[in-house]
């Protein structure tokens, strides 16, 4: 393949296949991970900074001197960059001091500009630091995943879409983490269309509340909420899997020893719930799990330690 622009790169991620000779699990039934860490921006948001962007445009919220601002832990900056890169837009990210440095740095490479807040006011500091400035600078324009229609539709058309011409009726479980909920309501959704019987599993780690927990620090990145994102509104979830650092990391570990995927820690805490589900469905069934990004953003967290 032949391309100009790196966004042309952008999806058509391939299925990795586990079978009961790489995990125990039920004869005939196997789990599939969607390497979405194959992306050229390392992880399934450079579908989402498409999407925002070229939507952007379409609707008259961007022209070609806007300033693209957004808060994020990382991914979703880095997609929007990319994206916004080939319209030589600027683009502002507000950023939780907390989140890893490599993602910072990736987002620099790109020509962006950070910002921080403090890691105690959590995603919620980054979004009301975001609309400030939103108000301050002419002409700009904030996406704001966590509230945007736009987040789950770009999974909805893309995704989604990949996963059942992969896989269409031998699909039988969507699970995947949850953190803004685009990914996973937009993805949801569509599956749901074509296989309402399709069983729908939400991950989170421990310290986020999906699950009725009090929020609190987890070393997972990527996934967990600090308020319900509105669009799991309307979704019938079958069930809300909690993992724990120490389980998210040890299969992150796993996936890298065993198989030579280098992903990261959400990527893990997916596997694991996937291998719960997997046991729980009847014998010959498949479950779909995404791995959203890699794990060379994570080496200053000692993901591998």
């Amino acid at each position: 393949m032949i391309i100009s622009t790196i966004t042309e790169a952008i999806g058509s991620t391939p299925l990795y296949r586990f079978t009961a000779k790489d995990y125990p699990m039920p004869k005939n039934s196997a789990i599939y991970a969607k390497l979405e860490y194959m992306n050229p921006g390392g992880s399934i948001k450079d579908r989402l900074g498409e999407y925002l962007i070229n939507t952007g445009f379409a609707n008259g919220n961007i022209d070609h001197e806007t300033t693209i601002i957004e808060p994020t832990a990382g991914n979703t900056g880095i997609g929007i960059a990319l994206a916004a890169q080939q319209f030589h837009l600027k683009t502002i990210f507000v950023v939780p001091e907390k989140f890893s440095i490599e993602k910072q740095q990736l987002m620099k490479a790109l020509g962006a500009e950070i910002i921080h807040t403090p890691s105690e006011l959590g995603i919620k500091g980054a979004i009301e630091k975001s609309k400030s400035l939103a108000k301050e600078i002419r002409n700009s324009y904030l996406p704001l995943q966590f509230e945007n229609s736009d987040n789950p539709a770009a999974y909805y058309h893309t995704l989604g879409p990949e996963l059942w011409d992969e896989l269409g009726n031998n699909l039988h479980s969507f699970v995947a983490g949850i953190g803004s909920g685009g990914t996973f309501a937009g993805t949801s959704a569509y599956l749901k269309e074509q296989n309402e019987n399709i069983r729908l599993i939400g991950v989170e780690p421990e310290g986020s509340i999906l699950n009725g927990g009090l929020p609190g620090s987890h070393k997972i990145e990527g996934i967990g909420v600090e308020f319900i994102p509105p669009f799991l509104s309307g979704l019938t979830i079958d069930h809300f899997e909690t993992v724990s650092d120490e389980e998210g990391f040890s299969y992150t570990r796993q996936l890298a020893e065993k198989q030579g995927l280098l992903v990261g820690s959400s990527s893990g805490a997916a596997f694991a719930a996937a291998l719960k589900e997997v046991q729980l469905v009847p014998d010959g069934h498949s479950v779909v799990t995404i791995f959203p990004d890699a794990a060379d953003r994570y080496l200053s967290k000692n993901i591998y330690l």
